[in-house]
């Protein structure tokens, strides 16, 4: 049977993390045997007792990483990342990662903790036959903003093609992003230059030196930037499934869009 591992670092409001996990609870294990790992970065110790009652196989590790005083601002208008929290992240990704090689899973899947998934996620991603594929979901960044994927084409968080030397004008490059959008609201399966948070990694990846360290002669921001660059630079595809959108709880109040969002998840 395949295994799957379930990877999180998590530090998150109850009421949020309560959609997360009653999610993973409802994934469809047909195919594969599933597991989870946790990394208890909460404060709220509401959000430390759901992640001990969450009924399934699990290890919750506790952080051996502190972060000197950074707070994590999450406010209905955007999420407030600091450097040192950043690459915190991306060492308990590291962890799980290692946890991943030395228990020889089939996959690590990689998902924040404010994703509420469809439950026939995981088989989609497995089906999707690719080393490296994340699950799309669409958020509204800033509330004056279209709702726009967490993957893109290059760069930081370019949506559209374009040659290295390439010059195009603004009205050119706006209808390439809305190819690029408009391709992605169909499904399929589709090559991109960069992903996260929603994210399946096959055992063949996972041999390789992949890893969520900062490269340290880029400034992007982001630890899963410098984590798609990497893999890019191994030679790994980076892909985008399209089938099956998840939702994403940005902010407090899209918690009322999650009930309509389970009953068409069906």
């Amino acid at each position: 049977m395949t295994r799957v591992l379930i990877g999180s670092p998590i530090r998150q409001k109850p009421l949020i993390l309560h959609e997360f996990l009653e999610s993973l609870c409802r994934l469809e294990k047909k195919n594969y045997e599933l597991d989870f790992l946790f990394i208890d970065d909460n404060e709220q110790s509401e959000s430390k007792n759901l992640l001990n009652r969450f009924p399934a196989r699990c290890t919750i590790q506790q952080p051996d990483i502190f972060s000197s005083g950074a707070k994590y601002v999450c406010n209905e208008t955007t999420h407030h990342w600091k450097d040192s929290i950043i690459w915190k992240v991306a060492q308990f990704k590291d962890r799980i990662i290692q946890s991943a090689r030395e228990q020889d899973y089939d996959y690590l899947f990689f998902i924040d903790s404010d994703i509420v998934l469809h439950p026939r996620t995981i088989d989609q991603l497995i089906k999707a036959n690719k080393e490296i594929v994340s699950n799309i979901f669409w958020t509204q960044w800033m509330p004056d903003q279209v709702p726009l994927p967490q993957v893109w084409v290059s760069d930081h968080y370019t949506l559209f093609e374009r040659g290295i030397q390439e010059q195009i004008t603004q009205a050119e490059a706006s209808q390439r992003q809305r190819n690029f959008l408009e391709r992605l609201r169909r499904p399929g399966v589709y090559e991109v230059g960069g992903l996260g948070a929603c994210t399946l990694i096959s055992r063949s990846a996972l041999t390789r030196p992949i890893n969520f360290q900062r490269i340290r002669n880029i400034s992007f921001w982001g630890e899963d930037r410098h984590f798609c660059i990497r893999a890019a630079a191994l030679g790994i595809g980076l892909y985008v499934d399209t089938h099956y959108p998840a939702y994403h709880i940005y902010r407090d109040s899209d918690l009322s869009g999650v009930e309509e969002f389970k009953k068409h998840a069906t």
